[in-house]
């Protein structure tokens, strides 16, 4: 079992390349059980990283299990994977045979920097320094 963000996976793929030990590498992911792939989507793939990424995918497909997280709906991969023809292809690939588990709801992550910041002003109203508010998609601002 192994995982990786997708974007540091990426980065990995495309450092093997260049150092000529992409094979070795593709050949350790393909010996995994279970590969994760976690937050695809937030950071948009160059057409090289989407392209060793797909082989990734493409490898694992019916030879071992991928559990792939995301917050984009599969309309919206064409924005990361770069071209529609890779997109349909990627998603072939992880929807035959799989399930799907969409989960609804407030962001546990945004959820709790709201409480730590509520407990933070509660007792620290003469502290100094830099405060930090949460933002809607959990993004800070200071």
């Amino acid at each position: 079992m192994r995982f990786h963000r997708v974007t540091e996976l990426v980065t990995l793929l495309m450092e093997a390349r260049d150092e000529r030990t992409l094979l070795g590498l593709r050949a350790r992911l393909a010996k995994l059980d279970l590969l994760i792939l976690d937050e695809l989507g937030y950071v948009p793939a160059s057409k090289l990283g989407a392209e060793l990424l797909f082989d990734v995918i493409s490898s694992a497909y019916e030879q071992s299990s991928l559990i792939v997280t995301t917050n984009l709906p599969f309309e919206s991969w064409t924005e990361v994977l770069g071209s529609e023809r890779l997109t349909g292809a990627t998603l072939d690939r992880l929807t035959h045979r799989c399930q799907i588990i969409e989960t609804k709801g407030e962001s546990y992550r945004l959820r709790d920097a709201t409480a730590k910041l509520r407990k933070g002003s509660a007792g620290s109203a003469g502290s100094k320094g830099p405060r930090r508010k949460a933002l809607e998609g959990g993004q800070t601002s200071s």
